[in-house]
């Protein structure tokens, strides 16, 4: 009980500091809103099967992030592989959602999530547009998009003391803490191939979801009001979860190679 009451004045402390920022126009300040990884949180009950990888049962939970299910090759020497193919990412909605979704947002999310990629992976690896030896090829599929309705976000703050149940509107509903039901979901399905043979390597799937009440209380009151900043302005935008889950992939992406390439790597 004591822990928990700790948690509320530290989140609270958090949220009035980045209130504040908020007001004073601080916000639109990069600085503040920082990358935006850490205000979508993986969520395992709304993973997807669309049929893109070639083995679901085989996929488990990993030990270096949270949420996030993958497989590989026991026998996988990441260190072969100096290049990277991003191939071009597919679209492979729930039902429904394919129809709601605006052409022109699909191909301005699959043309971001591209370039986050490239820009996480190039600092390690060549980044090619053919496949051979030596490259690793990745293949995506976006299969859950859901878009934040902005105007029950804004309903939901402009309301007194919306916020105050809207913060803990997460865990109730079955969804990560500082979600809300109205806030945008993305699900992501990956592949790892060899550029040469075509042999799979490895598989990952995570379906991330927006978090508006976002604090990371162990990065101190600076980082956790940052995040908690990046989270809420993100709600009253469309597609800016789908953005961050997308900056988020990429940066694990490159994390999870670098190690594999590096001097070793957990399961």
């Amino acid at each position: 009980m004591i822990d928990n009451r700790s948690a509320m004045v530290r989140l609270s402390c958090v949220i009035a500091f980045a209130a504040a920022a908020l007001v004073s126009g601080c916000a639109t300040d990069s600085s503040l809103l920082g990358d935006g990884t850490s205000v979508t949180a993986s969520d395992p009950t709304r993973v997807t099967q669309s049929g893109f990888l070639s083995d679901y049962g085989r996929l488990a939970p990993v030990s270096w992030t949270q949420g996030v299910q993958c497989w590989r090759q026991p026998s996988l020497n990441a260190k072969q592989y100096d290049k990277v193919l991003i191939a071009r990412i597919k679209v492979s909605l729930k039902p429904g959602q394919q129809e709601a979704v605006d052409p022109t947002d699909l191909k301005m999310l699959t043309d971001y999530f591209h370039a986050s990629l490239v820009k996480a992976l190039k600092p390690q690896m060549q980044v090619v547009d053919q496949s051979g030896p030596g490259v690793l090829a990745l293949r995506i599929a976006l299969t859950n998009l859901v878009p934040t309705d902005v105007t029950r976000s804004v309903a939901g703050s402009v309301v007194p003391y919306g916020f105050v149940a809207e913060a803990g509107s997460g865990v109730a509903t079955g969804r990560p803490a500082g979600s809300t039901p109205y806030l945008g979901e993305t699900g992501m399905e990956m592949q790892f191939v060899d550029g040469a043979s075509g042999k799979i390597l490895a598989e990952c799937r995570d379906t991330e979801v927006g978090r508006k009440y976002a604090a990371d209380l162990d990065a101190g009151a600076a980082g956790a009001a940052q995040t908690w900043a990046n989270g809420y302005v993100s709600a009253f935008q469309g597609w800016s979860y789908a953005k961050n889950a997308f900056d988020k992939w990429a940066v694990l992406t490159a994390q999870r190679l670098a190690a594999l390439r590096g001097e070793g790597a957990t399961k």
